[in-house]
This record gives structure tokens, sequence and C-alpha cells, in this order.
């Protein structure tokens, strides 16, 4: 789960990170309120999931409460490369030095912790790892040793920062890696992170990831969740334990396994282009595809208003292919009326031929079986496309 940017602040303060006041709006008015209680020139600034908003007019400075009430009502309602904005951060300004750039990610190629720390912030960190290798230093963190006064000043000095600053840049690594592990977070970005007017070190705008496997140890992170923005047939598939990711296509895709999964959308993606249609969605059932658990997952799927066929693709380990074939008739007599879009089944793997049986046997109007992959791809391409 990303943050957003005040979300991001209000954790980095929790954790002892130097930060400038701030405060959200979701109303020009509230804008004015929290302008007029920091006093002095603010920043008004688009709270949005996505980069870019700063060229997109989504950032801007205001002199006074009333000016901030204008530049809230001029970026609310904004629509950033498809994000609307319905709230702002109000943050008190601050005069900059100098701009430089820290991040504690997972490698997860490297299977470690990675730390990436430059002097040339507030700069897109990929530009800056291409045109100027140099001045971005990358240094991998041994979980079991973590990170400590010592290491963090190794860091800062591989990162070329200048010697006034490096105490301070080094106990704000720390707290970020404290926040980092404590949050359970696969990244923890500040850029820039600013040197001031009077040398004080304070991270101005943060990133945060958190990771969604483990939530359960982080109950108060419902709160953080962003229900207006969360598609709701992913947030009914979350409550069912389903993985489903809403895609802009028209073929439903179910499998069981996240690798089976993803080839099929491929499978799908270059079937479709022959007829115009796209894969709708990722839902992998995971190895129970029982009754119940294909049932949920089609009428997920078929409460998609934008699907128009759907391709189950299963590959019978565990869960044997007769016991799928089984839940697939089971979960259209559960679904009942609901079940009116065309179902391609392909099955391989154990107990292929019974699962087989099993459908024709069934002859359910609805579902036609293919036995290759890419056959049953191109038909649930060809089925959508006349609908």
């Amino acid at each position: 789960m990303d943050l957003f940017e005040y979300q991001a602040r209000d954790l980095f303060e929790a954790n002892g990170v130097p930060v400038l006041g701030g405060a959200v709006a979701t109303t020009p008015e509230e804008a004015k309120l929290a302008a007029a209680k920091f006093g002095g020139k603010v920043v008004v600034k688009a709270q949005v999931k996505i980069g870019g908003r700063g060229k997109a007019g989504g950032v801007k400075l205001a002199e006074s409460p009333d000016d901030a009430f204008e530049k809230a009502k001029a970026i609310l309602g904004m629509d950033i490369k498809g994000h609307l904005v319905r709230k702002v951060m109000i943050a008190q300004a601050a005069p900059i030095e100098s701009e430089y750039y820290l991040a504690i990610l997972l490698d997860r190629a490297a299977r470690s912790f990675l730390v990436m720390a430059s002097v040339a912030g507030g700069m897109d960190i990929e530009e800056v790892a291409h045109k100027t290798p140099e001045k971005l230093a990358r240094v991998h963190i041994n979980p079991n040793s973590g990170l400590d006064k010592a290491k963090a000043l190794e860091i800062v000095r591989a990162g070329a920062f200048p010697g006034d600053v490096e105490d301070q840049v080094a106990d704000v690594l720390i707290k970020l890696w404290e926040t980092f592990q404590k949050s359970d977070a696969t990244l923890v970005e500040v850029n820039p992170l600013v040197k001031t007017g009077d040398g004080k070190i304070i991270a101005l705008d943060g990133k945060v990831t958190l990771d969604d496997n483990a939530s359960f140890r982080h109950p108060e992170y419902e709160a953080l969740i962003d229900h207006a923005a969360t598609n709701p047939l992913e947030a009914l598939a979350k409550e069912k334990d389903l993985n489903y990711v809403k895609l802009e296509g028209e073929v439903g895709v179910i499998g069981n396994g996240a690798g089976l999964v993803m080839s099929t959308l491929d499978v799908v993606a270059y079937a479709g282009e022959k007829y115009g249609v796209k894969p709708a969605n990722f839902l992998d059932i995971g190895g129970g595809a029982s009754a119940q658990v294909m049932a949920d997952g089609l009428s997920i799927i078929l409460g998609d208003p934008a699907v128009r066929s759907v391709f189950v693709n299963v590959f019978g380990g565990i869960t044997a292919c007769d016991a799928v074939a089984n839940g697939i008739i089971q979960a259209l007599e559960i679904l009942g009326d609901k079940a009116t879009k065309p179902l391609v089944v392909r099955l391989d793997g154990n107990s292929v031929v019974e699962g087989r049986k099993i459908l024709q046997a069934a002859n359910h109007p609805l579902v036609q079986q293919l036995d290759t992959m890419d056959g049953a791809a191109a038909r649930a391409a060809e089925l959508a496309a006349q609908r």
C-alpha cells in the first residue's frame, strides 16, 4: 500500500524524522485555516499517488491564508495523470539551501535491503543513476546487523555529502531505518531531504510503501486506506481473500497460481490483438479451486461490466482437474442467472481426463473447452469481440 505524502509525513514525525508542520485539507476553507495556523508562506500540495504533480500544477506556493484558499481551490478536483485530487497538504515553507536524496527499499533481486543516498536531491533518481552514477551511493544492509551510526556515516560519505551535514544526515538515515523496520515497509524515500538556511536537515517530501503481507501486525493501517480511490471489485476480492487486480480489457481471466495467470494475461493480450480486446483482470484463485472459491472469482469478474467473456485456465496440481471441473459447474449453479457470459475453460495436469469428462457431461451452455492455452485464449478473445 502506497501512502499519501501527508501520511508519510505523519509517520516520519511519529518516528523522530525531522519534518516541517503539515496539515491535510479537503476544502479551500480548511486550507485557509491550516495556513493561518502555520503563519507565513505555505506550500499547497496535491495529494495523489503519482509523480509529476509539480509539473502538472499540483504544487503551489501561497503567500497568505487567502492565497492558500485560492491555490487549494485551483488544485482540488484536478486530474493528474488519471488521479483525481481530493485532498491537499498544507506544508510550512522553508528557505532551502541544498537538496539531497535518501531511500531505503527492499531489493528483491539481492534478497536484502538497499540504501540509496545522493547529493542530487529533487531530481528523478533514475535520471541521476543514468547520467551521474557517481552521485548515487548504493549500499546493502544486513538485516541481522541493521544500520548503526558507523554504517550510516559510511553511507553518507559514500554519497559525498558535505562534511557540515554528515552527522545530521546520518541521524536521519538511522531514524528512517527504524521507521522502515517498525512499519514493515518495502520503501521509505525522502526526496528532497533539504538543508535549510539555518543549517537544519529536514525531510521535505516523503514516499512510503507498506507491505500488505504484514498488515495483520498493523490493524491501525486500515485507517490509511484510500477507500474513495479503491476499485470496488478489488475491495470485494480482498474481502474474499482473492488476489484480484482490475485491468482495462474485455476478457476476464481466472487461473491457479500467479505465474500461470501472468502467462495467461500475455497470451490473451497477444490473441486479442486480432480482435481489439485485452485482458480485463488478474485473478489468482490459488491452489484451492473449490466451488465457493470459483463462484466468488466468477462473481467478481462477471460483476465487471467491461467483461464480455471469461477464460478459466487451470493446471491441476494439488487440486486435481476433476475437483476444478466440479467447482466450475457448482459455481455456475450458485451464480444462477448472474452468469450470463461465455466461459472458455482449459484444463491440464493432474486428472485432466476426468476433469474434461465432467465438463462434457454437464454440457453447460456457457462453457466451452479447448485443449491448449493458445487456442483457449484465442477463442475467449473471439467471443469477447462478438458481444
